[in-house]
């Protein structure tokens, strides 16, 4: 039997730790048994953890660490230490690296992505400018095209650089609460103004609904506005598919705090689509996503400001039922709690 200081060790463990002895599972703690079984302690390890290239690592009780996917769920990801004791004896040591392993998919993801954006538009610059640049008998009408598209082209890149910019100043400052009363009312009002040059191109209207004395809340006002106007232009954008289409804008109280959001009467989103919404560059229909003017980026800056603003995020949607998207805000007698 293994000795009670062996015990107290494996126990110790917050991630699952067990101790194998001659193949037999003798040790697991309480993190162990929930993630490979309650009934684990006795039994053959190959029973426990049915894991090929982990197993031979254990069973041939060498010290080592290996970086393994799969055991006790299906694409979870962990790192092993196995560590011998004595002749017959392993400690095995798992430490979850699935948020590590995310993390860095979603580093390498971006990387691709934002690269992808910007050379897309910039080899069509390069190919117009090229064609300025070697055929000096281009008709007038066609300079005047070739030369739109650069500037309209130019444009886009350039609005994705700032979206880039503006996620990266989001982001350091996350851990920075906010420490100025803002005016919600403000913000909705100025932001339906932003917008109302977007939505008369559009052939749709912005209706404000604003409940009476709202309360301040705490926040960055540039960024709370960003929020706002980046909403705002995604309804209006995807949402505003026909003539006559009316853009929602409210403001009111709710709990210790107050609720923004914004709603149109579009075509709604599927279900599997709304838990990726939020993902840089994420877009339902890429093609639409360009034609419309946008960069993939807004709804990841309005995430992030979410966060900073310790608030929540919530969108609503179906196909054929429009969208709504609804932010809830602590307000200045109420601030949130920084853990």
């Amino acid at each position: 039997m293994p000795a009670p200081s062996i015990q107290s060790l494996v126990d110790s463990f917050e991630e699952p730790a067990l101790l194998v002895e001659r193949d037999v599972v003798r040790l697991a703690n309480v993190a162990a048994r929930k993630l490979l079984g309650a009934g684990i302690v006795g039994r053959d390890v190959r029973l426990a953890i049915r894991h090929p290239q982990a197993l031979e690592h254990i069973l041939s009780r060498r010290s080592d660490d290996i970086d393994v996917t799969g055991i006790g769920e299906l694409g979870r990801s962990w790192r092993l230490n196995v560590r011998r004791l004595d002749g017959d004896s392993v400690l095995v040591r798992m430490t979850d690296r699935s948020a590590a392993v995310s993390a860095e998919k979603m580093r390498v993801d971006f990387v691709a992505n934002a690269s992808h954006e910007l050379r897309t538009p910039l080899s069509t610059i390069l190919g117009y400018a090229e064609t300025l640049a070697d055929e000096r008998d281009l008709p007038a009408d066609m300079r005047l095209r070739f030369g739109a598209t650069i500037r309209d082209e130019a444009r886009r890149m350039v609005r994705i650089i700032e979206d880039l910019m503006s996620l990266s100043r989001i982001e350091a400052d996350r851990f920075v609460t906010p420490q100025d009363h803002v005016s919600l009312e403000e913000i909705v009002r100025i932001a339906a103004e932003n917008g109302r040059p977007l939505a008369e191109a559009r052939g749709c209207r912005i209706d404000v609904e604003l409940e009476p004395g709202l309360p301040a809340i705490i926040g960055d006002f540039s960024q709370l506005l960003q929020l706002a106007d980046n909403l705002i232009a995604n309804a209006i954008r995807y949402g505003c598919g026909a003539k006559d289409c009316v853009v929602t804008v409210r403001a009111a109280r709710v709990g210790g705090g107050a609720l923004f959001s914004v709603s149109d009467s579009g075509d709604g989103i599927a279900p599997e689509h709304i838990p990726r919404l939020t993902e840089r560059f994420y877009r339902i229909d890429t093609a639409r996503s360009r034609d419309a003017g946008g960069t993939g980026l807004g709804l990841a800056i309005v995430k992030h400001i979410v966060e900073r603003h310790r608030g929540s995020l919530e969108i609503k949607s179906a196909p054929g039922q429009g969208t709504e998207v609804i932010v809830r805000l602590p307000s200045a007698s109420n601030p949130p709690t920084v853990s």
